[in-house]
């Protein structure tokens, strides 16, 4: 990272006792690279007249302010922080450390893994920035510090340890992959910098785990390897493509742990390899298990998504499997996944039980935009009309599996089914099927 103007610099911490003393030599290196942001959007409203026309709406407008933290990049004003602390701004502004204040442009910003792109317009200047470290690299144990701006307020440093480093935590985005700790996050931090004690970035402050809404030592950030391909994707222009294995996969159960010879529950068994896929040019058979990647190991379907979300298409990558008990690697060009079948993207409606639901054929390239894993081919749902009747039993992300106890194989057999009449829908939905009757 650069220094900052008018700042001395500090020498870091290089043992134990400096850091019994103070960690304000790493403060003062990394807090000008730590940003506060707010953002404004003119949030359109209708108001009734009490007169003279009882009844007749007047549109409006009202403002609405946010607020939340961000982490400059690049010594040319590129900031990371959360989707979802600018989500639908009208205007950004970025206020540093020494409260000098830009306006600031999104670059890019990709929902599934919340995370956005801005950049400080027009101050033909350096900023100081920070660099990143290797999240892998990152142990449960291992000392950091949360830089944030939390309830509004200025700039604050709290201080804890790497809690887990492979989080699940279902609900937060696509990569379900977290670097969990225990330094005090809260309403505000979102965006800001979770740094290591050689001062470089490991992960963008996320979300919490709280009842009251505040801190109860439980906090997640995006690791700095997702965060690095989400910067070099915006700096090229584009958007964070999975690559596809070519592979269908469920974890191990203990069960199936026991009955493949492993020493524990950890990995993906492969139930299928798709003809043409990268999976089969790589020699991989059903019942392989997937234990590691580029020798990270590979525990469940999160890890999985977060290895490939690292990953550019085309790379060609090692891959350990156990295989009748034996341990191997082969080598596994990815690609991108593709559409096959087309989507078919149709919006169902009439009177019948699916109006007002969208639905499109399953294919390798639609799983990857629902961040999916485990997908069969057949139809889903990627939207619903607000207060369609289809709302009441389905939503996006689930597969119409059966109408009237027949296999649903596409959109235009679903449509055919409609046609003829419906009076049962069977629905998948997280590994689980369940059937609705109609009258």
């Amino acid at each position: 990272m650069a220094d900052s103007p008018g700042v001395v610099a500090q020498p870091l911490p290089t043992s134990r006792s400096d850091l019994a003393y103070s960690y304000a030599p790493l403060v003062k290196r990394v807090s000008p690279a730590v940003v506060n942001i707010y953002t404004t959007t003119a949030a359109r409203v209708q108001r009734r007249l009490p007169f003279p026309f009882p009844g007749m709406p007047q549109a409006g407008e009202r403002v609405q302010n946010s607020l939340g933290s961000g982490v400059l990049v690049r010594p040319d004003g590129l900031i990371v922080s959360n989707a979802h602390v600018v989500k639908g701004a009208d205007e950004i502004r970025v206020v540093l450390a020494d409260r000098r204040e830009f306006e600031a442009k999104l670059v890019m910003q990709d929902e599934r893994y919340d995370l956005a792109l801005l950049r400080i317009e027009g101050a033909g200047e350096k900023f100081p920035f920070l660099e990143m470290r290797d999240s892998d690299s990152i142990e449960v144990g291992d000392v950091v510090l949360a830089i944030g701006n939390p309830f509004g307020l200025t700039q604050t440093v709290t201080s804890g340890i790497v809690s887990a480093v492979a989080r699940s935590a279902g609900g937060i985005n696509d990569s379900n992959f977290f670097l969990q700790t225990d330094a005090a996050i809260n309403p505000g931090n979102s965006g800001g910098a979770l740094v290591s004690l050689d001062g470089r970035l490991i992960g963008i402050n996320t979300a919490i785990y709280s009842q009251s809404g505040g801190s109860v030592g439980i906090g997640f950030a995006t690791p700095s390897n997702i965060v690095a391909r989400v910067v070099a994707i915006g700096e090229q222009g584009g958007r964070i493509v999975r690559p596809w294995l070519g592979v269908s996969m469920q974890r191990v159960t203990p069960d199936l742990a026991a009955g493949f010879g492993l020493s524990r529950p950890a990995g993906l068994v492969v139930k299928e390899v798709f003809a043409d896929g990268p999976g089969a040019a790589a020699g991989l058979k059903r019942n392989d298990v997937i234990v590691a990647m580029r020798d990270q190991p590979i525990d469940d379907e999160a890890g999985l998504r977060f290895r490939l979300s690292t990953l550019q298409v085309d790379a060609t990558v090692p891959v350990r499997i156990v295989r009748a008990g034996k341990e191997l690697t082969v080598e596994l060009k990815l690609a991108a996944p593709p559409e096959k079948p087309p989507r078919e993207r149709s919006v169902l409606d009439g009177r019948q039980p699916l109006s007002g639901a969208t639905v499109v054929n399953m294919s390798p390239a639609v799983a990857e935009e629902l961040g999916l894993v485990e997908w069969r081919p057949g139809v889903t749902v990627v939207e619903v009309k607000p207060g369609a009747y289809a709302g009441r039993f389905i939503r996006p992300g689930d597969m119409i599996l059966a109408t009237n106890g027949q296999d649903v194989k596409s959109v235009a057999d679903l449509k055919k089914r409609i046609a003829a009449g419906i009076s049962s829908v069977s629905i998948g939905r997280e590994g689980m099927v369940s059937t609705v009757q109609f009258r």
